[in-house]
């Protein structure tokens, strides 16, 4: 038996509509999940030699089936299965919007000219060309009314309107992304992921000026409610930014660190205030009170 059967597009989209669903289903990142995960991998590859076998299962039950056939049976089987199938309502809007007459009919349209034997034919423009030309002019007749008559925005306005909501998605995208924030819009984090990168950025980076313990040496205590330069996840993550006092402070981190590390180890600092160090270092600065005035923190010393 003749084996025309489209198993060759079959098996491909079969496994590559279900290795989409599961990329969309399996949350892994910037990653495929099929690289990233090992079972994700054994799984597509089971998939696939299961849509073969399907295949081979399905193929030797048709050549079964088909053995089971009278002659005349495997005939038309043959005929109804080589028969080529045709869009019938596709084909009569095309030869519609074409408007060609057939070539039999050509007599009717010919011309008298002839040149050196060649004729010319009457034929009219094409349905499809018309149509497109009368919709042309509705849209021409419409964007005037709208832009000529009544005054609708101009292309100044559109590129304003599109950079204003451009602009609000980015606010909107800062928002979320932890590694966008600044001193504007940084806020405190509280997950234990985050906790502990910021403990692992202060155990290598400030440990050395504030002790393990947050108790203070060379740096202030962190561990009081005395700050010098001001309290608060906003005015934390500035002095870690930019430095501390002019000539006697820290130094900025900022070219070191990551918007996103800076905002982690500060909001692991914050996590000492009323905690006891083994050696405390006497208070300096101010009270910090949170009014929730942004940079404005209590002056130091």
């Amino acid at each position: 038996m003749e084996n025309n059967r489209l198993w060759w597009l079959r098996i491909p989209i079969a496994f590559f509509l279900i290795l989409g669903l599961m990329e969309f289903f399996i949350d892994s990142g910037n990653k495929l999940a099929i690289l990233e995960y090992p079972m994700a991998q054994a799984f597509m590859l089971f998939i696939l030699l299961l849509i073969i076998a399907i295949e081979l299962i399905l193929a030797a039950i048709e050549n079964v089936m088909f053995q089971t056939l009278s002659e005349e049976g495997k005939e038309r089987y043959l005929a109804a299965k080589n028969e080529k199938w045709e869009w019938e309502w596709g084909k009569r809007t095309y030869s519609k919007l074409l408007g060609s007459k057939p070539m039999e009919a050509e007599g009717e349209i010919i011309l008298d000219h002839n040149y050196d034997g060649i004729r010319e034919l009457d034929n009219k423009l094409p349905p499809w060309w018309v149509y497109m030309f009368y919709a042309s002019i509705i849209f021409g007749v419409a964007y005037m009314v709208r832009f000529h008559v009544f005054n609708d925005y101009d292309q100044v306005m559109e590129y304003e309107q599109e950079v204003a909501a451009a602009q609000l998605e980015i606010e909107e995208y800062k928002k979320t992304a932890k590694d966008m924030v600044d001193v504007n819009t940084v806020e405190l984090l509280t997950d234990a992921s985050d906790l502990s990168a910021g403990q692992a950025i202060f155990e290598t980076n400030c440990v050395a000026c504030h002790m393990a313990d947050g108790g203070g040496g060379i740096g202030p205590n962190l561990t009081d409610a005395n700050w010098i330069l001001g309290g608060g996840i906003k005015n934390v993550f500035h002095t870690i930014s930019e430095g501390g006092r002019d000539g006697k402070g820290m130094v900025a981190w900022k070219q070191n660190l990551k918007p996103l590390e800076m905002a982690q180890v500060a909001s692991y600092v914050l996590t000492f205030e009323g905690t006891t160090p083994a050696n405390p270092k006497e208070p300096q600065g101010d009270i910090w009170v949170d009014d929730n005035t942004g940079l404005q923190g209590a002056e130091g010393d």
